[in-house]
């Protein structure tokens, strides 16, 4: 008597992770998101470990996360799977201030994103 089961918001040759509240902006994120799409999830995990930028260490466990779920959760062979999209999104945004001088006020804002990796399997890719 359970209910029916949802439908799958992705193909069947696809797998997805999300990860949100990244402590950065989406414009840096998106510097390091720009870096892996469209490479094949070793090249794109290689980078990432090699990259300087401290934001990547986060992107990289998400790319993790959607390979993961492709082998275990969709049964797809992680040798031929591609970064088909990675893309950013705002998130919510901390206002805080420091006193200035003559009575201003300096806003300090603290962005936070949300990351999206969508990896699929492409057939003889390897």
């Amino acid at each position: 008597m359970g209910k029916e089961k949802n439908p799958r918001r992705v193909a069947d040759n696809e797998a997805m992770a999300k990860l949100r509240m990244l402590r950065t902006s989406p414009q840096k994120l998106n510097l390091v998101a720009q870096m892996i799409r469209g490479k094949s999830v070793e090249k794109a995990l290689s980078d990432l470990t090699f990259s300087k930028k401290r934001i990547a260490i986060d992107v990289k466990k998400c790319l993790q996360s959607a390979i993961a779920n492709a082998e275990n959760n969709h049964n797809l062979d992680v040798d031929e799977l591609i970064v088909a999209e990675a893309y950013v999104g705002k998130n919510l945004i901390m206002k805080r201030g420091r006193p200035r001088a003559r009575g201003r006020f300096g806003k300090i804002v603290k962005p936070f994103s949300e990351l999206t990796i969508l990896v699929r399997q492409i057939e003889g890719q390897a």
